[in-house]
């Protein structure tokens, strides 16, 4: 089955000689969740905008649902949907008609039923007749999403969807992704917010610099990529690493009553049993062993870095 997006070898130049995107590939499966983490400027927004229409590619070729988004731009953009990073919308104007315009921008016939459908998924509905002036910033980012969804989208990009929300207000916005997601809509999300791609992503994709560093199942990424951490808290601080136990290249806690080891996960052995046992006789007391997995924000560092190395 053909990807429902199709981006290959996509490239934007502006007249100045930058490049916003160095022949970024990326194919997305009907129904996916993909979360692309990058820092300001590494071409998140660029990449959004082109497949979207609004800017157009130096080069490259774009495919919504197997229509070209050049030659075939139409059928394309009808099957988008885009949740734009900033808050824009006319002040004045009521929910509904707001939502209603959207509808009809993309030629589809009035369907007060379904626009009320999407109001009521969205938790609108109550306020479908108040002033958009009326609203908070988190509902107004619910009326941003409820006008991507007007024309009914098979892919939905959402641009920072939960910035500048507070915390409550984010985990309702992944309940709403996790809904559409159900529907078969194919989210692609840009956010800085890691445990947002954590929770709610099933790939991770990382940008920097114009190019796509990576793009890989969530859980897979964290196993292949993902460090673990053995903390081994003592019943009495240390000044300094026992010289038996330097082969190990610990790292003392802040307050010398706990030893780090770092280990991979997929390494044939970890070297944990031995430790512990070279612990013991060091005459250390053990109060506690306590192990953290690596996070997306640690992995997406690491990259990054390389990256700019």
């Amino acid at each position: 089955m053909a990807p429902i997006l199709d981006i290959k070898n996509l490239r934007k130049s502006y007249a100045g000689g930058f490049e916003a995107l160095k022949g970024v590939s990326l194919q997305i499966e009907q129904g996916e969740i993909i979360a692309l983490l990058g820092p300001n400027g590494a071409g998140k927004t660029t990449l959004i905008s082109t497949v979207c229409g609004i800017t157009s590619a130096t080069s490259g070729q774009i495919k919504v649902g197997g229509h070209d988004i050049n030659t075939d731009f139409r059928a394309a953009r009808r099957m988008i949907g885009l949740v734009p990073q900033e808050v824009a919308l006319e002040p004045f104007e009521t929910v509904i008609n707001t939502v209603k315009f959207s509808q009809g921008l993309f030629g589809k016939k009035r369907d007060i039923g379904a626009i009320e459908k999407i109001l009521k998924q969205l938790s609108l509905f109550d306020k479908r007749n108040n002033q958009l002036k009326e609203l908070s910033g988190g509902m107004k980012r619910r009326v941003l999403i409820a006008k991507a969804l007007a024309h009914e989208p098979r892919v939905l990009f959402l641009d920072e969807p939960t910035a500048g929300v507070d915390v409550e207000l984010r985990k309702d916005m992944w309940d709403i992704v996790a809904d559409l997601k159900a529907d078969g809509v194919t989210i692609i999300l840009t956010t800085h917010y890691i445990e947002e791609a954590e929770a709610i992503a099933d790939r991770v994709g990382i940008i920097a610099n114009g190019e796509l560093l990576l793009v890989e199942d969530k859980t897979k990424l964290m196993a292949q990529m993902g460090k673990k951490q053995l903390e081994v808290q003592l019943t009495a601080p240390l000044s300094a690493i026992p010289d038996g136990l330097v082969s190990y290249d610990l790292t003392l806690g802040p307050s010398g009553d706990a030893l780090i080891y770092t280990y991979d996960t997929n390494a044939e052995r970890t070297g944990i049993t031995q430790l512990l046992n070279d612990v013991a006789k060091a005459g250390l007391s053990l109060r506690d062993v306590v192990t953290r997995q690596s996070s997306l924000e640690d992995i997406f560092v690491t990259l990054v870095k390389e990256d700019a190395a």
